[in-house]
This record gives structure tokens, C-alpha cells and sequence, in this order.
């Protein structure tokens, strides 16, 4: 994770309040771009929170009517993690669904870990057009 967000969403920090934070938290607190909300963390309070095993960098990204769309998704990510860093979006078991908002999104990655990814070939030719 970068240690700032890109400009856009630094802008929309929320600076007050029970989510307010300082732009020298870094990549950590909660962010209004437009209709975009975020909360992200870089995993720096993971053992401290008592959370169990290697700590995770994590962005939610929600909008009040409707779910992020991919292209929304992919400008978060960019705004947290540089352009060839790899995250995650993932579907959990079943067992362990959490629903706080009906339009939230989340992008994971693990801290020290190279995420696997299969050869881009199996999505399709590069440069390719539909």
C-alpha cells in the first residue's frame, strides 16, 4: 500500500468526527470522493486490534444507492496501491458472510505476500477488442 493515497482521494479525507484522521496517518482513515465512500487501513493496527494472524491491507468502497462498479473499483485501488500491485476482491464461504451495507465493496491484500495470479492469456488476448 502507498504509504499516501493519491491526490483525489487524500482531498476527501474526513478530518473529523469518529472517523477523522490526519493526512499524516497515511493510508489509513475514511474518505468521501463524491458519491464514493472509503475506509482503508494499511494494517498497521492489525496485532494491536487483536486480529488474528498476518495482517491484511484493506478498502471498503461503498455508495449509498448502488454497488461500485468495476472502473470505480479499479480508480480506488490505484488511489491506495500502485498500478502493478496486485489486490483482491474475494467470495467468502457462506458461513462467514458479513453484510453491514448493501453496496460495499472490498479490496484486500496480504502484507509480505505475492498475491498467485494465472497467466493473463486465460482471460484473453492482450489487445484484444470484443
Amino acid at each position: 500500500m502507498r504509504r499516501r493515497p493519491a491526490r483525489a482521494a487524500e482531498r476527501g479525507r474526513i478530518r473529523s468526527g469518529f472517523h477523522g484522521t490526519r493526512t499524516a496517518d497515511g493510508c489509513v482513515g475514511a474518505f468521501q470522493v463524491g458519491a464514493i465512500r472509503i475506509i482503508a487501513s494499511d494494517g498497521s493496527d492489525w496485532s494491536e486490534s487483536g486480529l488474528p494472524g498476518s495482517a491484511w491491507e484493506y478498502v471498503s468502497v461503498s455508495l449509498e444507492r448502488r454497488t461500485p462498479t468495476w472502473e470505480e473499483m479499479q480508480m480506488v485501488k490505484e488511489w491506495f496501491w500502485g498500478p502493478e500491485e496486485v489486490v483482491m476482491q474475494l467470495h467468502p464461504a457462506r458461513s462467514e458472510y458479513v453484510n453491514m451495507h448493501p453496496h460495499c465493496l472490498h479490496l484486500w491484500k496480504p502484507i509480505g505476500v505475492d498475491l498467485p495470479v494465472p497467466p493473463s492469456i486465460t482471460v484473453g488476448l492482450k489487445g484484444a477488442t470484443p
